[in-house]
């Protein structure tokens, strides 16, 4: 393998659990460990994991948590950004 520099970075196990609140998910996927490149990176692996392993799962109750979890880190996300002239 070449020189490579990447860091890969992974949520704890257990983050997408059943038994985890949007606002638990959203709140580990929000930390600097999991995320070091911000809540875009959040985001966009909270959206991963949904299109990965939800369409598996297929259980509405469950799509929806994760679902919610991603609005949170969406408007986090917004609240940071300063507002478009």
């Amino acid at each position: 393998m070449q020189n490579v520099t990447t860091v890969s970075t992974y949520p704890p196990g257990g983050t997408f659990g059943r038994d985890k609140t949007p606002q638990q998910i959203a709140d580990t996927m929000a930390s600097r460990e999991v995320s070091p490149k911000g809540l875009g990176s959040a985001i966009k692996m909270v959206q991963y994991f949904i299109n990965r392993y939800g369409k598996s799962r297929m259980d509405p109750a469950w799509l929806e948590r994760r679902n919610e979890a991603k609005r949170i880190l969406q408007e986090r996300l917004r609240a940071c950004k300063p507002a478009a002239k």
